[in-house]
């Protein structure tokens, strides 16, 4: 069991005591009139202590995988329903890409400055350069909100999927391509 602020802020919380990586992803969504709903929460880097969050949040937050190819050339962010399960071949055969695996800490940390237990779409903010590809599971697409960290694993962003896709990741110049797992 985690504690879970059962409060919905509309608005960044203040900088004393929060990473300068969450910070940012406020002043981004901001800046660019991404509205979001936040819950604050212990830390919850797994998708068993997610579910605690979900059921405060009335939404499914979603499953977000950071992979890359055997040479760790080319790197995907693979967000898909939490309780669907991940199987490698079903993704590798869509995409073109054989033998996926789980990429490193150190990926992460480069790419979209985010850390284990925190990986989110929000973190594409942070690959300027454009080398992660997006992955969105079909089933995601007919949700009304999306829910995931906001770079740290202590606090949630609830989001209208319409406007992440349509204004964050247009800001991100990230485009989509949707699998079916």
């Amino acid at each position: 069991m985690i504690h879970i602020d059962p409060n919905l802020y509309t608005q960044a919380p203040t900088p004393e005591g929060r990473e300068e990586r969450e910070m940012r992803v406020y002043q981004f969504l901001d800046t660019h009139a991404v509205p979001y709903r936040r819950l604050d929460h212990e830390m919850a880097d797994t998708m068993e202590k997610c579910e605690e969050i979900e059921k405060v949040l009335g939404a499914p937050i979603c499953k977000n995988l950071f992979l890359c190819n055997r040479q760790q050339t080319q790197f995907y962010l693979l967000c898909m329903p939490g309780d669907k399960p991940f199987k490698t071949k079903d993704l590798s055969a869509q995409i073109g890409s054989a033998r996926l695996s789980f990429a490193g800490a150190e990926h992460m940390l480069k790419y979209l400055d985010i850390r284990p237990g925190a990986v989110s779409v929000l973190g594409l903010m942070n690959d300027t350069e454009r080398q992660v590809k997006l992955l969105i599971d079909e089933d995601l697409k007919g949700t009304e909100d999306f829910a995931c960290h906001p770079c740290v694993c202590t606090s949630t962003l609830l989001i209208r999927t319409e406007d992440l896709l349509n204004h964050f990741l247009t800001a991100t110049g990230h485009t989509p391509q949707y699998v079916k797992l």
